[in-house]
């Protein structure tokens, strides 16, 4: 899992993603207040669709944002969650994110948050532990993951997340309201990742696509919150994927807000000596 990384430095907005290829697991969902409020912007036909399916292409010209992350899955009777936070450069493709696993189920072990840089193509983890050295980060080459990354890292890549509405089917316009103080437009619909991964940017459309053919559908449904700008404030994905060991899909919710856009952000991919070579060890 090497291949070289030369050090870069961008100035602009850096990001998420979690992931040591299929082992953390899963499950998403985060919070905003809402309350009547004018926005706006068409709320229908293809008009709202062509903004929706143009999101990512709205985070691109706001050029950065910060970002938190929910994953959310039931498994074995137990709701498990994993949060993120962090901030994004749409430009460049690149970001932080700092993760929070699931405290043990004992509540005696105190879990320390996962670092991840993403990259295109490439997700990058520190104290990602199961004998990976503390100075050490583990490369992922998110184009060989069954669900693109979406669910495995345990936090969905913001403009990936964004990139999957390009695949938008069904729409439909729910309401006027607001995403933490923000007035904003709410729509529910349905996406297509096999179409997402068509027309995807380059990055995205080799992870799209392994996710279109890994989940148990590559429907997803969403709901997304724009503001007048067209930006995502707010979205919701649910996937459905079997994991192997059980033969119903296993529902999971991904929510991603964003805000702050256009803050700076400083974010440096490791050099091919800081990248852990050896075996991960499974969870």
């Amino acid at each position: 899992m090497a291949g070289r990384a030369p050090r870069r430095r961008w100035t602009g907005g850096s990001a998420v993603a979690l992931g040591a290829a299929g082992c953390l697991a899963l499950g998403a969902l985060a919070g905003c207040g809402s309350s009547g409020a004018a926005t706006g912007g068409p709320t229908g036909g293809p008009a709202a669709a062509k903004v929706v399916r143009e999101a990512a292409d709205a985070l691109v010209a706001a050029g950065s944002s910060k970002a938190r992350t929910s994953l959310e899955m039931a498994t074995g009777g137990t709701r498990v969650t994993i949060r993120g936070e962090g901030v994004y450069d749409y430009r460049n493709r690149l970001g932080r994110l700092k993760v929070l696993l699931p405290q043990d189920p004992a509540g005696d072990t105190v879990r320390r948050p996962i670092t991840e840089l993403l990259a295109p193509g490439a997700l990058f983890m520190k104290n990602r532990g199961a004998g990976v050295p503390a100075d050490k980060w583990v490369r992922v080459d998110t184009g060989t993951l069954s669900d693109g990354n979406l669910v495995t890292g345990g936090a969905t890549d913001p403009f990936t997340a964004a990139e999957v509405l390009r695949g938008t089917r069904s729409l439909t316009f729910v309401g006027r309201t607001e995403v933490a103080g923000t007035k904003v437009r709410h729509f529910r619909g349905t996406a297509d990742l096999e179409e997402a991964s068509r027309v995807a940017s380059p990055a995205n459309r080799s992870p799209l696509g392994a996710a279109a053919k890994g989940f148990a559908t590559a429907r997803v449904p969403f709901d997304v919150y724009l503001d007048d700008q067209g930006r995502i404030r707010k979205v919701r994905h649910r996937f459905s994927f079997v994991n192997g060991r059980q033969a119903e899909p296993v529902a999971v919710a991904s929510t991603t807000l964003l805000y702050d856009f256009g803050v700076p952000a400083d974010v440096r991919l490791p050099e091919a000596g800081d990248i852990y070579a050896g075996r991960i060890a499974e969870r």
